[in-house]
């Protein structure tokens, strides 16, 4: 939420997609981003995902069903899922939603290299 400024592009709508389980958000800037559930569960910007700093991230596993139940609004900033694993303490803002999806590729693969590293592999 460091980022939030005024210039900050604002979601104009956001759309869960259940079937192929990917929220679609689109922003003032023209920008349409579609953020599948599992992506948005692991890069959660909770403490129990991200630690209260650097070095204490937890990495996850094992996500890759994981669906959102429910999302609710927090004030005109942000907004924060539950996840059908009961995860529901992550409040993405704006900026950070954004740059979940102007880096998704890279962040995708930096993810993948950490499951790989760790011995883990994605369920097919």
């Amino acid at each position: 939420m460091a980022g939030l400024t005024k210039d900050t592009p604002i979601p104009t709508g956001i759309t869960l997609h259940q079937g192929s389980a990917v929220m679609e958000i689109s922003f003032d800037d023209g920008s349409v981003f579609r953020l599948p559930y599992e992506f948005l569960r692991v890069y959660s910007p909770s403490a129990e995902v991200r630690g209260h700093g650097p070095g204490q991230e937890t990495l996850q596993t094992g996500k890759e069903n994981v669906t959102i139940t429910g999302i609710d609004p927090v004030g005109n900033y942000a907004v924060q899922p539950t996840f059908s694993d009961g995860h529901n303490t992550g409040i993405y803002s704006w900026d950070y939603l954004y740059n979940l999806g102007r880096h998704q590729t890279e962040l995708w693969q930096d993810y993948l290299q950490q499951l790989a590293a760790a011995g883990h592999a994605r369920q097919a």
